[in-house]
């Protein structure tokens, strides 16, 4: 084989350029967000439905409870738990969850997403 050893060389430094970016960042990742409960939150204990559901899916129901409430006119939400709540970004998420930097920010800022929730609706005033 003629010019084995500028093979192999190219071949250790181009695995080497691929890997860099892994060894680089090894056991140093991103601490994973750390969203605050208010007091109103903790203390009403249960959310419109399943913590875990609402960790992985909130956007699905926030974009469920847009469509219906202003496109068929149902204002109500039936959680799994049979207590209804009002459709409303403002008046039910963030009645619990005022502090929105404390608490949504964390998430959207660790995750890279932009909610255009804002686009329509007034920002909350924090609340201590």
């Amino acid at each position: 084989m003629y010019d084995g050893g500028k093979i192999i060389a190219g071949l250790i430094i181009g695995i080497g350029l691929l890997l860099a970016p892994f060894f680089y960042n090894a056991g140093t990742a991103a601490k994973g967000p750390d969203p605050q409960l208010t007091p109103k939150a903790k203390e009403a204990k249960q959310c419109v439905t399943t913590t875990s559901y609402m960790r992985s899916s909130h956007f699905s129901l926030l974009d469920e409870w847009r469509n219906t409430a202003v496109r068929e006119n149902e204002r109500y939400f039936r959680s799994p738990t049979g207590k209804i709540y009002y459709k409303s970004l403002q008046v039910t998420c963030m009645d619990c969850h005022s502090n929105k930097t404390k608490f949504c920010d964390q998430c959207h800022n660790y995750m890279s997403v932009a909610p255009f929730c804002w686009d329509c609706h007034i920002v909350p005033e924090e609340k201590k």
